[in-house]
C-alpha cells in the first residue's frame, strides 16, 4: 500500500516510519527540509520524500495521485497567541492537497476531549478533526492522553520533577487524572487502524490500563527510580505561577509549560472502549512503560525527543540554509588547539559535547548561562541531548541547536538559541594538515545594533578562558573507566 505520512520529523512520525515499513508499506514522508531528513533518519533511502511547508501551500509539492492513505501527525505547542488558527490553516492546505489523490483513508492523532471546558491547545485538536472531516477520503481519528515513552514530552517532564525535586510543593492540577499510554502502544494503533474499514469515520478514545493523577504518575515514577520523593499540594498556586514553576524546574519552554499547565485541567480518561471492536491490544501498564524508556535511555538508543521538534520563534523550516557561517558584519574568535592523540578519540570527545559530560571546562559558568537564559524567558540548558553518543543536524543540544554534524569531515556546527543580542554560532572542525593535527574553533557572532556589540565587548574576556580551556579539555579528556 503506498502512504502518505506528514510529520515525519516529529516525535511519533519517526517511530511510525520502522512500523509501517515492515509492514512492507510503500512510504511517503511530507516534510520541510528533506536534507535534515536525511541526516536524521536511517530510513532516508527506503521512503519518498517530498517537500512541503503545510503552512505556506506554494512549497507543498504535489502527492501521488494513488495514496491509500494518509497519517496527519502535525501538531504544535508553541505559545503562539495565532497557534490555533495557524494549526487549522496547516489541516486545510493539507486537506486541499489530499483531495486531489485517490486517497481511502485519513488517520490523526489527537488528544482525548471528553470534558465540556476544553484547554485551548485541546480545543484546537478538536478543531482540526474538524477541518480534516472536510476531506473526501474518510476520517479515522485516535485521541491520547498523555503518552509515555522515551524522549516524549511528559516522560521528561515527570522525570525532571521527580529526579531533581526530593519535596515538592505543586500546584492543585497534579489531582487531575489521566490514563497514560505507552508510545509503544500509540504506534500499534495508528497501525492496526491503517485501511481498516472498521475504523473509516470514526473517533476512539485510546489508552493504557491506568488512570492516575499526575501525582500518582510522579510517585510511580520514583517507585520505578527507588527513590523518596514528598509532595504537598498547594491549591492557592496560579496557572501563570504553576507555568513559571514548571518552567525553572523542568527542560520545558515558557511557552510550552503554559501550554501543558492550562491542558491539565482537563481529565483524559477513555470513556469509549470501542476501539477493541476493531484493534485488540492488551496495552502496556504504566510502570511497564516507564521501564521500557529506561531501556531505552540506557541503550542510548532514543529514537526521537520532543526538544528535538523546530518549533516557530526559535528557527525557521529551512535553518539548515544556515550552514555556512556568514562572514559580513560578524565578529570572531578563534582557537587552534594542537593535539597528538588518536584522532577518533578527540572527535568522540566532541560528539559527545553538552548533555551529561558538558561543556569540558567551567561547566558551572555554562550552567549560569543557562539558568540567565531561562530567567530572561529563553530555552535555558536543561533540555540536555537525546543521545549521549550520536548528533543529527537539528538536534538540540543544551541551549544550542545542532546545524551541521559531518562526522566523515570530522565537522561540527553549533547555532545559538538563546536570548541573544544578535546571532551566534560555534564551529568545530579536526583539520590535518601538512603533518599537524588540530582542533580548530570559532565562536561566531552577528551583533544586533549597539547592544550587540556591547554584549560581545562584555563577553569577550570570558571568551578568552573558556574557549582556550574547553578546546584543550576536548583534545585532552579521557573516559575513566
Amino acid at each position: 500500500m503506498k502512504i502518505l505520512l506528514a510529520g515525519a520529523n516529529g516525535y511519533i512520525g519517526t517511530r511510525l516510519i520502522p512500523v509501517l515499513l515492515e509492514k512492507g508499506h510503500d512510504l511517503i514522508c511530507l516534510v520541510r527540509d528533506k536534507r535534515r531528513f536525511h541526516e536524521n533518519s536511517d530510513y532516508s533511502t527506503h521512503v519518498t520524500l517530498l517537500t512541503g511547508d503545510l503552512l505556506n501551500p506554494e512549497t507543498i509539492e504535489d502527492f501521488p495521485a494513488d495514496i491509500d492513505a494518509a497519517y496527519y501527525l502535525v501538531h504544535s505547542m508553541t505559545g503562539n497567541k495565532d497557534f490555533a488558527e495557524l494549526e487549522a490553516t496547516s489541516a486545510h492546505n493539507f486537506i486541499e492537497q489530499l483531495d486531489k489523490t485517490d486517497c481511502k483513508q485519513t488517520i490523526f492523532l489527537s488528544g482525548i476531549t471528553n470534558d465540556s471546558h476544553l484547554s485551548t491547545h485541546l480545543k484546537s485538536r478538536r478543531h482540526v478533526e474538524d477541518v480534516l472531516k472536510e476531506g473526501k477520503s474518510a476520517l479515522t481519528v485516535l485521541r491520547a492522553s498523555i503518552i509515555i515513552g522515551s524522549g516524549s514530552s511528559s516522560f521528561e517532564i515527570i522525570r525532571d520533577l521527580t529526579e531533581k525535586l526530593p519535596l515538592m510543593t505543586v500546584p492543585r492540577w497534579v489531582n487531575t487524572k489521566c490514563q497514560p499510554i505507552a508510545i509503544r502502544d500509540v504506534l500499534g494503533y495508528l497501525e492496526s487502524v491503517l485501511l481498516n474499514q472498521k475504523a473509516y469515520n470514526r473517533t476512539f478514545d485510546i489508552g493504557g490500563p491506568d488512570i492516575l493523577t499526575f501525582k500518582k504518575m510522579m510517585l510511580g515514577y520514583a517507585e520505578v527510580r527507588k527513590l523518596k520523593r514528598y509532595i504537598i499540594t498547594i491549591p492557592f498556586l496560579s496557572p501563570k505561577i504553576s507555568s513559571y514553576w514548571l518552567y525553572f524546574v523542568t527542560s520545558v519552554s515558557y511557552s510550552l509549560a503554559q501550554s501543558l499547565v492550562d491542558s491539565m485541567k482537563n481529565e483524559t480518561i477513555v470513556k469509549d472502549n470501542s476501539i477493541n471492536e476493531v484493534a485488540q491490544r492488551k496495552c502496556l501498564t504504566y510502570k511497564e512503560a516507564l521501564e521500557l524508556a529506561f531501556v531505552k535511555i540506557e541503550q542510548n538508543s532514543i529514537v526521537s525527543s520532543w526538544k528535538d521538534a523546530l518549533n516557530r520563534g526559535y528557527l525557521e523550516p529551512g535553518f539548515m540554509d544556515q550552514i555556512k557561517v556568514p562572514q559580513n558584519g560578524t565578529l570572531e574568535y578563534k582557537v587552534k588547539t594542537p593535539f597528538k592523540r588518536d584522532v577518533k578519540e578527540v572527535l568522540n570527545n566532541l560528539w559527545a559535547i553538552g548533555g551529561k559530560r558538558g561543556w569540558y571546562y567551567w561547566n558551572w559558568i555554562w550552567n549560569l548561562r543557562g539558568f540567565l537564559d531561562k530567567v530572561v524567558g529563553g530555552v535555558g540548558s536543561r533540555r540536555g541531548r537525546t543521545s549521549n553518543i550520536n548528533i543529527s543536524p537539528g538536534d538540540a543540544i543544551d541551549f544550542w541547536r545542532v546545524l551541521l554534524a559531518d562526522k566523515p569531515h570530522k565537522r561540527l556546527l553549533l547555532y545559538a538559541e538563546m536570548k541573544l543580542p544578535g546571532e551566534a554560532w560555534l564551529e568545530f572542525k579536526i583539520v590535518e594538515r601538512h603533518g599537524e593535527t588540530f582542533l580548530s574553533q570559532v565562536a561566531t557572532f552577528r551583533p544586533k545594533g549597539l547592544w550587540g556589540r556591547l554584549y560581545w565587548a562584555a563577553m569577550f574576556p570570558f571568551h578568552i578562558f573558556i574557549f582556550k580551556g574547553m578546546a584543550e579539555q576536548i583534545t585532552k579528556f579521557e573516559v575513566s573507566a
